[in-house]
């Protein structure tokens, strides 16, 4: 005689294995209709770019359209928490970036979880960002200017694309490591940020390569240091912030591609294989080099790793810093 629960639970096993069944089914077709990718910022920055290069790569090896999303608002929340909460069918993506890291300690409350609410798919790019000052500014190295900052703390301001933003933390972490006080003045993007920089109404400011870079060659403002580990090719006359005052300082700005938690892992590695392919390929390599950054073939799970450690060195800064959110 067949007992209840011994029945149920070989209803629940069915169950079970007929869902796995759907679930390889699905994936062997995988995919068979357009795939939405969540872009958390507004065309036309450097997290757009990046999804849009890689995107058209995609699309091509996959068969079907990758088509762009921009969902804007909130530090890059409210297009996370679209992917945090839409199906793990792998027709649903997403681009996090360095805000995403810095987010999980500078707001109060968030509706996701940088590390537990995405498959992490891969990295996609690296960007370091340029300390740049007016051009008529006297400091002429980046010594100079934390002389001068520590000659008059707080006196020096810095310009930023917005609280939060890796524009923000590059420069809060590049004080406390200098042992400098700056007062810091938010804009809403780095357009308004850099002209005001420009005009000399502002100090000095951390921005990305390809938004400040055409700024120095124009003679509109001076680099003094860039936050990467070594030069870069396209600027090899500007001094790494290492080099040039402290030895253990590294910013950069990142992208990279997650799919929601659950999302089969046969998805996600075909994923991740396709991009670290489409990013080594001369095409889009030369482009994304010409913009000042870099790629590395990361695993889904060397990722996800990096995530978690760039959450913990910002949430440290931001600690620092004493900044929150609501």
């Amino acid at each position: 005689m067949i007992r209840r629960r011994d029945f149920v639970a070989g209803l629940a096993g069915a169950g079970a294995l007929a869902s796995a069944s759907r679930a390889a089914r699905a994936d062997a077709s995988w995919p068979s209709r357009p795939i939405s990718v969540v872009v958390p910022y507004p065309p036309g920055g450097s997290t757009d770019i990046t999804a849009r290069m890689v995107g058209e790569r995609l699309s091509a090896v996959l068969g079907q359209r990758l088509i762009m999303d921009n969902r804007p608002g909130a530090g890059g929340n409210l297009g996370l928490e679209v992917v945090a909460r839409a199906a793990p069918d792998g027709y649903t993506l997403g681009v996090a970036t360095t805000a995403h890291a810095i987010n999980m300690t500078l707001f109060r409350k968030l509706n996701y979880d940088t590390l537990r609410s995405f498959e992490p798919v891969a990295l996609l790019t690296e960007n370091p960002l340029v300390l740049v000052v007016p051009d008529a500014a006297a400091s002429r190295s980046v010594r100079d200017l934390i002389a001068a900052a520590k000659a008059k703390p707080g006196a020096l301001n810095y310009a930023s694309s917005g609280l939060g933003q890796s524009t923000h933390l590059a420069a809060e972490l590049f004080a406390t490591m200098a042992g400098i006080k700056l007062t810091h003045v938010p804009y809403r993007g780095s357009a308004p940020a850099i002209t005001d920089v420009i005009a000399g109404q502002v100090d000095l400011m951390f921005d990305t390569t390809q938004s400040v870079l055409p700024h120095v060659e124009g003679g509109r403002v001076r680099a003094l240091g860039i936050t990467s580990a070594e030069r870069l090719p396209i600027a090899k006359d500007i001094p790494t912030i290492r080099e040039a005052a402290l030895p253990d300082y590294v910013a950069i700005a990142w992208n990279g591609l997650v799919a929601p938690k659950g999302t089969s892992p046969d998805i996600v590695r075909r994923l991740n294989a396709e991009a670290v392919r489409a990013l080594q390929e001369p095409a889009i390599a030369d482009k994304f080099a010409a913009l000042g950054a870099t790629s590395r073939p990361l695993a889904p799970d060397a990722f996800g790793a990096f995530m978690a450690d760039e959450i913990a060195k910002w949430g440290a800064v931001v600690k620092q810093s004493g900044t929150t959110l609501d």
